[in-house]
């Protein structure tokens, strides 16, 4: 099985931008979620992660997106991390026994990144995770 990045959509309300992915990943939700729920995961395909503590309200530190609080945590489900730059949710879902989707939101404010710069940036982020999933 491989995976895939499917098309982003985005939408404005306001001054406030969501974007949503729809990602196909190669491995089942128990390897795919400590990539998505751990620094040491994140850090390999997102970002640098200042702090992590894996619970709802915890601190999180995601090096360019910015510190803040876990703000959902379903374990092996939801991750959800609201920080300076808006918010970003991983929901994970199965996908045949041997793979996973991955349903991405990130919410943030126009004024805060740049208008057409967040698409590109997190489909090349989902290229790399996709990769490194894939390789494991």
């Amino acid at each position: 099985m491989s995976g895939s990045v499917e098309q982003g959509s985005s939408q404005s309300h306001g001054n406030t931008r969501i974007l949503h992915f729809l990602v196909r990943l190669p491995r089942p939700m128990e390897v795919v979620w400590p990539v998505l729920a751990t620094a040491e995961g994140l850090g390999g395909w997102l970002t640098g992660v200042e702090v992590l503590e894996p619970r709802l309200g915890g601190a999180v530190g995601l090096g360019e997106l910015g510190a803040g609080q876990v703000t959902a945590w379903d374990v092996e489900r939801v991750a959800e991390y609201t920080v300076e730059g808006g918010r970003v949710r991983f929901h994970l879902e199965r996908d045949g026994e041997d793979g996973s989707v991955l349903r991405f939101t990130h919410e943030f404010q126009h004024e805060f990144q740049g208008e057409g710069a967040a698409e590109p940036l997190w489909r090349a982020r989902f290229e790399r995770l996709v990769e490194s999933l894939s390789q494991s």
